[in-house]
């Protein structure tokens, strides 16, 4: 890692160190006066309905901050963000980071000095709601910060993005078709995290119906089967255009070959330029993001753009300026 990410790195890790680094000193200050079991869950009136010991109190704030923390760095590190959208990344990391450490701190300490039943477990223990409120109040005081650290630090320039377009409107390589000769390109793609996350989300629903019922259950299954189903999605193109579909009839994304203007392969940090992954709309330009890398952009007709990330781009790029300039001919 260079200077610079290193830089950028530290800057999205600080908020999450500090949280928790405050949360353990609350912690070590105060074990003394905590029950064996820790009031751990609250309802929506504030009473506790389930308990955890000391050490998983640790354990699961370490986690959770550590976990995030190391997302957010590397969202912020490798994402290629710029400019305005880089800070707001960072700050909302801050936020993120004081939303969830002054929540962790509260669980703590209206534990403090509670009475234990014969089990070890804390009596009498509420969750004030206000203090919701309060950890928003903080979240948002943390954005400002964030914002503000953000702005001091050297901040990565913005990409040429003229550059990126006059790449896909001046169109790009063909592939030789003779008359009446009729060609295809088909690939499928995917991200090694997706499948993970469908399983975890499968799982997440199965121990839901165990825990809460189906009526929480069912939506997360069916989440996950609907994830699962795009896992792996074949982008197509033919005469008729760019398809985009995955196992199933439905979800299909398409875009004819009569509102392509012009498309090239190139480089895309779906983070950076469309704000996530999956199916994305921004300002100008839609896409199928399914991971970074190479991928298709095409220029339709009205000015905006459609890209989907997926391998041998360039060849599916060529084809399809070789069907549009047919196209036309035929016109």
């Amino acid at each position: 890692m260079n200077r610079k990410n290193t830089g950028r790195a530290a800057l999205a890790a600080l908020p999450f160190l500090l949280a928790l680094a405050a949360d353990l000193i609350l912690f070590a200050t105060r074990r003394d006066r905590l029950p064996a079991q820790l009031a751990s869950h609250f309802v929506g009136n504030g009473r506790a309905d389930d308990y955890a010991g000391r050490t998983s109190y640790v354990v699961i704030t370490t986690v959770l901050l550590v976990g995030i923390g190391a997302l957010w760095v590397l969202m912020t590190a490798r994402g290629g963000f710029h400019g305005r959208a880089y800070r707001r990344v960072v700050a909302c990391g801050y936020a993120v980071a004081g939303f969830l450490g002054y929540l962790m701190a509260v669980v703590l300490l209206v534990n403090v000095d509670a009475a234990e039943d014969g089990q070890g477990r804390a009596q009498g223990v509420s969750f004030p709601m206000w203090q919701l409120a309060a950890a928003l109040g903080v979240a948002a005081l943390a954005f400002g910060l964030g914002l503000l650290l953000a702005a001091v630090a050297p901040v990565p320039e913005e990409p040429s993005v003229d550059g990126q377009a006059d790449g896909v409107a001046a169109g790009g390589e063909r592939i030789a078709l003779a008359a009446g000769e009729v060609a295809g390109w088909a690939r499928s793609t995917g991200n090694r995290w997706l499948l993970p996350a469908v399983a975890l989300t499968c799982a997440g629903g199965v121990a839901l119906l165990f825990t809460v019922g189906w009526s929480a259950a069912v939506p997360v299954v069916l989440v996950g089967l609907l994830l699962l189903s795009f896992a792996r999605p074949n982008v197509a193109v033919d005469r008729r255009g760019i398809t985009v579909s995955g196992m199933l009839p439905w979800p299909r994304v398409r875009v004819p070959l009569d509102r392509i203007e012009t498309a090239a392969s190139r480089d895309i940090k779906p983070l950076a330029e469309y704000g996530g992954w999956g199916y994305r709309i921004r300002p100008g330009r839609t896409g199928v993001m399914i991971r970074s890398g190479e991928g298709i952009v095409a220029r339709l007709a009205d000015g905006r753009d459609f890209a989907v990330t997926v391998d041998d781009s360039a060849t599916a790029a060529a084809l399809l300026n070789t069907l549009i300039d047919q196209r036309r001919t035929e016109h």
